[in-house]
């Protein structure tokens, strides 16, 4: 008997592209269970990572809306993405609507700050909010989620109605 027929048929039974596939499976199974990579963990775990309270004061410039102030109520939980990575929940501990102003020149020379007066900006807010989490302290600084957080970083609020970015203007761990 042969070991090959003119099929492509191992001793006239299996076929060699069967075969072949069958192996890659397997191959690609055990690759799954047996070596994960790296993907099982954060990079805030290595190295002995704890976990702390942490605030952030974050600000959103120009944030649109008709009642936009109305949205945000302190103790309100809202969801947090870095880097478009889902970092968690975090909860609002304050917020400040920070008034629109120009600068107006005055007669006598020197410029002084006045409410815009402009319609369109009545619908749009610059707003400073503290927020409170907890997140994981390691040798490069706070993270939350599996993302750090710093000074500029941006940062995607969601809540039941809105979403909008944010920059990080300060990051305080509390101990």
């Amino acid at each position: 008997m042969k070991i090959l027929d003119s099929q492509g048929r191992l001793f006239g039974k299996l076929s060699i592209l069967d075969l072949g596939a069958v192996l890659i499976i397997l191959l690609v199974a055990v690759g799954i269970f047996f070596f994960p990579g790296a993907s099982g963990g954060s990079v805030a775990q290595v190295g002995g990572a704890s976990i702390k309270p942490i605030e952030i004061d974050a600000i959103a410039i120009g944030l649109k809306g008709k009642n936009v102030q109305d949205l945000f109520k302190p103790g309100d939980k809202i969801n947090v993405v870095i880097r478009n990575e889902p970092s968690g929940e975090i909860i609002i501990k304050s917020v400040k609507t920070i008034p629109r102003t120009l600068a107006v020149p005055q007669p006598n020379g020197s410029v002084k700050a006045l409410p815009d007066p402009r319609e369109e900006e009545s619908f749009s807010r610059n707003m400073m909010f503290t927020l409170e989490g907890k997140g994981q302290l390691n040798e490069k600084g706070p993270v939350l989620g599996k993302m750090k957080v710093k000074i500029g970083t941006t940062l995607e609020l969601e809540g039941k109605n809105y979403i909008f970015n944010a920059s990080v203007i300060d990051v305080r761990v509390k101990e």
